[in-house]
């Protein structure tokens, strides 16, 4: 039977905060060597990098990066709104 592969968070991940708004980055192994990039906002919406990094340091280092020259508005999404028509 092959072995599920389950992907080891970096030590690097971290939450990351400007004004009210925080954002999750996550940093992990994709079992192949490198590191997958993943923001996540308060209301579960993702961006994730395509490309993978050579190491979990590159990949923190590019979302930093990315928050301070885009903005953390950028990594947010839109809020769903809940349905209460009934």
């Amino acid at each position: 039977m092959e072995e599920v592969f389950v992907p080891k968070e970096s030590p690097l991940s971290r939450t990351y905060q400007e004004g009210d708004v925080t954002v999750q980055i996550d940093i992990y192994e994709d079992g192949e060597g490198a590191w997958l990039l993943e923001i996540v906002d308060e209301d579960e919406n993702s961006t994730v990098w395509e490309d993978p990094f050579d190491s979990e340091e590159e990949a923190l280092e590019e979302a930093l990066e990315a928050l301070r020259d885009e903005g953390i508005e950028t990594f947010v999404g839109p809020v769903e709104e809940e349905d209460e028509s009934w």
